[in-house]
């Protein structure tokens, strides 16, 4: 069946020849003023409502599992109650054996810290908020894009915005998922902006500007404020632009499914490759292994200087 050009919807059956909707016809007829304001508007679902059958939402998961992680820690803290503070922090010990991103230890082998650090949080302050935008943005996007593709736009941009939070600040740590949800932010900016989805024009330009404002503000106040990785930010909402607008540009419909794998892996490989490099920056060499305690104190207090560039 045929979509409706303006918003998307699924038109009838038999409908040969035709390209908008009863309800955009009649929305446009509104605008226009030959409709009485009282008229009977058309009932169509909306082509962002979800219709799958599960009734746990993926942003529901990634909520849980964060949640379950910063009980996790708590309760390995051994005093629990003091993390009812929204303000009380984990040590730094704490946070590096939970997965937090130090890039060091990143680049020298332990590359799951780019993605187990979007699941650990710092201080119930920070979790909170984080977990509070991601249930608004991650709820957009899921049922935008689909299930599987919004699962991999969310990971992807979490090991983006790790891979620029580890080459900015190689010696300190890093967690959280705000870079990862402002990669959220990014994708639906491009896909908005370049026409992915067919919504009317006032919800298009109130949807742009409240993204714009959120990623304005949050990139303002993480200079502003000392503490948050503005660089895993910036590096995550990069990542959320380029596939976001690749998405929207190669494969716009959840049902092509071989372009839009195309487009994620071709993503993938990108950011290995800027893995690649920013080991090889860094003079450290290519693994994958755990590194002992005795090693990751040599680690951390041995400055690793790039190599000079060649002329």
């Amino acid at each position: 069946m045929a979509n409706c050009i303006r918003c998307g919807r699924q038109l009838p059956g038999l409908s040969f020849g035709k390209k908008i909707c009863q309800w955009c016809r009649q929305h446009e007829a509104y605008q226009r003023g030959e409709v009485a304001e009282d008229a009977r508007q058309p009932v169509m679902r909306t082509p962002w409502v979800r219709r799958g059958e599960s009734t746990i939402s993926l942003t529901q998961v990634i909520f849980g599992i964060c949640a379950a992680v910063f009980l996790g820690m708590a309760l390995a803290s051994g005093e629990p109650i003091a993390f009812l503070n929204p303000m009380h922090e984990f040590s730094g010990y704490e946070i590096m054996h939970w997965g937090a991103n130090i890039g060091l230890l990143t680049m020298s082998g332990e590359w799951w810290r780019l993605l187990t650090c979007v699941f650990v949080h710092g201080s119930l302050l920070h979790i909170g908020f984080n977990m509070w935008c991601l249930w608004n943005l991650g709820a957009l996007c899921e049922s935008l894009y689909g299930t599987w593709t919004y699962a991999s736009i969310y990971l992807l941009c979490g090991i983006g915005s790790s891979l620029v939070s580890a080459a900015w600040s190689p010696y300190r740590p890093s967690v959280g998922a705000s870079g990862a949800i402002f990669g959220l932010a990014g994708a639906l900016i491009a896909a908005f902006k370049l026409g992915e989805f067919s919504v009317p024009r006032s919800a298009l330009q109130g949807t742009l500007r409240s993204l714009g404002a959120f990623v304005v503000y949050n990139l303002v106040f993480g200079f502003a404020m000392p503490g948050i990785d503005n660089a895993a930010h910036i590096g995550g909402l990069i990542t959320g632009l380029i596939a976001g607008a690749l998405i929207a540009l190669i494969a716009p419909q959840q049902q092509q499914i071989p372009r839009r794998a195309a487009i994620l892996l071709a993503v993938t490989l990108a950011l290995a490759g800027g893995a690649i490099g920013l080991a090889r920056y860094y003079g450290l060499p290519l693994q994958l292994r755990r590194i002992h305690f005795a090693e990751t104190s040599s680690v951390l207090r041995t400055p690793r200087r790039p190599h000079p560039p060649q002329l």
